[in-house]
């Protein structure tokens, strides 16, 4: 079945939730977009329980993204990489909080999570993040 067919009573997969996260990096504006599509991206239903505990965490649906890695800002060329950086994008959550909304799409709330998290890797400033995100302020 087309993956359009039933829009209205099918959930975004975690296939469309990493295809609208990957639109979203193609679509930061420079010097960003480069250095953003070196950043794994990773969707799940949701974190692990690890990550839910080490995060004082009660509930799985309060965490609709993270980012796992050294932000830029503190990066250093003598540190020796020992893992990429990721950004986990959890689709139930991110589903969850889509339908509590009701007034924005599915790619809105996707590029709004990512942004978040990328800012994190960027180290931006909340003024930085609304200048790519104004729907964020």
């Amino acid at each position: 079945m087309p993956q359009n067919a039933h829009p209205q009573t099918l959930a975004p997969s975690l296939a469309l939730i990493e295809e609208l996260a990957h639109e979203a990096v193609a679509n930061l504006p420079e010097p960003w977009r480069g250095p953003a599509s070196q950043v794994v991206l990773r969707i799940e239903d949701f974190a692990s329980d690890e990550v839910i505990e080490a995060m004082d965490l009660n509930d799985p649906f309060e965490l609709t993204g993270l980012y796992e890695g050294i932000p830029l800002t503190e990066k250093s060329t003598a540190d020796q990489v020992m893992q990429p950086d990721l950004i986990w994008l959890f689709r139930r959550p991110i589903l969850d909080e889509w339908c509590e909304r009701g007034d924005v799409t599915i790619g809105e709330l996707v590029t709004h999570v990512l942004v978040h998290e990328m800012a994190h890797h960027f180290g931006w400033s909340d003024a930085e993040i609304a200048a790519i995100d104004p729907w964020w302020e």
